[in-house]
């Protein structure tokens, strides 16, 4: 009797959270209605007096107001993308790794059974990545969500704004959600200041638009900050490949620690979440590449990359170029320095026989000197 009170209650609290959860979604569409009844009733029907003006104004609201409300319900209604069966564990491997005891044999075991799979991401103290309860090995990039209660391919962060896991499957939207946010709030605010700079100095009566122009471009700055933020930081996170939770925790790969490991650059890290065709871009349709298990690393894609590969063979190459032209040089320059000091050494006191000792030292020293020259030269040649 009491067990089952207690699971009643613990239903009864799970429904209560369900239901709280959209209190944030309820409250952004309530203020999304609300600024299209102020915008396009009390600004556009009511206040503006050129018809050319209201075509314009209300044609451009409407175009960037399909996208915002388009994007705004795929981020919420897309269900976030969970790993394949091929993840999880089969039953007998569950129950061997449960019923072991050894903590150093449940490690040994996850990763036997990882080689199988694309994993190449570790915990802190270097085991294989596994989800307790959810009894699977985690993707490269996968999080469990203790709030959806599943593990989230290339979880980014839960959102209570669209009551969504933020993940591989709608990241996209996201992104799109709040790059259209900006420019509805941008287009509201500048939209609407000229006819509140009217309103401000009495130039328009004073009726009930007033109220909703004022307080339309208080709310659209308002929220324009805080978007531009968050959306500035986002557009950082795709420029180098990251998560939000990798931002703050940085990844650890079977060769330890690597906070770019996933950066491929800037182009290719746009198309990873984007897609390679262009014309999508701006369009909410899945388009990012791969399917959540697995992604290219830096690593990978420097050993796989023709030129990076041959970049040591190319420096082995230059550097035995440079012993050949080393020694060819040093060649020449001994049997040089040998005819010049044969020649100074021997020929040269014969010639000045006759002469008076001030001129043979006067022409003996420079050439020694070029001779300690071309030395010191050989020498720093050898060094390098």
């Amino acid at each position: 009797m009491r067990r089952s009170w207690k699971m009643a209650l613990a239903g009864g609290l799970r429904c209560c959270r369900r239901v709280l959860s959209w209190v944030p979604v309820l409250v952004i569409v309530l203020v999304v209605l609300w600024s299209y009844y102020a915008y396009v009733f009390e600004l556009c029907l009511v206040t503006i007096l050129s018809p050319a003006e209201k075509v314009i104004y209300l044609i451009l609201y409407h175009a960037i107001f399909v996208f915002f409300a388009w994007t705004y319900w795929k981020s919420i209604f897309t269900l976030p993308q969970q790993p394949n069966q091929k993840f999880h564990l089969s039953y007998t491997d569950k129950e061997r790794y449960e019923n072991e005891q050894r903590p150093e044999v449940q490690k040994q075991m996850l990763i036997d059974m990882a080689k199988k799979l694309p994993v190449y991401t570790r915990t802190g103290s270097g085991a294989v990545r596994f989800c307790e309860r959810c009894h699977l090995i985690k993707p490269d990039r996968c999080h469990h969500c203790s709030v959806c209660a599943m593990c989230v391919l290339k979880m980014d962060h839960h959102c209570p704004w669209v009551n969504n896991c933020i993940g591989f499957s709608n990241y996209k939207y996201f992104l799109q959600f709040l790059a259209y946010s900006v420019l509805y709030c941008l287009y509201i605010a500048t939209t609407v200041f000229s006819y509140f700079i009217k309103y401000w100095r009495g130039e328009l009566p004073s009726v009930r638009s007033k109220f909703h122009v004022l307080f339309l471009l208080f709310v659209a700055c308002m929220f324009f900050v805080s978007l531009v933020i968050l959306f500035g930081y986002h557009c950082w996170l795709v420029s180098r490949n990251k998560t939000t939770l990798e931002a703050f925790c940085t990844p650890v790969f079977t060769s330890g620690l690597e906070k770019n490991g996933f950066n491929l650059g800037f182009i290719k890290n746009i198309q990873q979440v984007f897609g390679n065709n262009k014309k999508f871009w701006l369009i909410p349709i899945g388009s990012s590449l791969g399917d959540g298990h697995f992604f290219p690393m830096r690593s990978m894609n420097e050993s796989q990359n023709p030129l990076l590969a041959n970049e040591e063979s190319w420096e082995e190459e230059d550097m035995q170029d440079r012993s050949e032209t080393l020694y060819s040089t040093y060649q020449h320059l001994h049997t040089t320095i040998t005819h010049e000091v044969y020649r100074i050494l021997c020929l040269e006191p014969f010639r000045l026989r006759n002469t008076s000792p001030w001129w043979i030292e006067s022409s003996t020293i420079p050439k020694l000197s070029v001779i300690h020259m071309r030395c010191r030269y050989l020498r720093t040649l050898q060094v390098t």
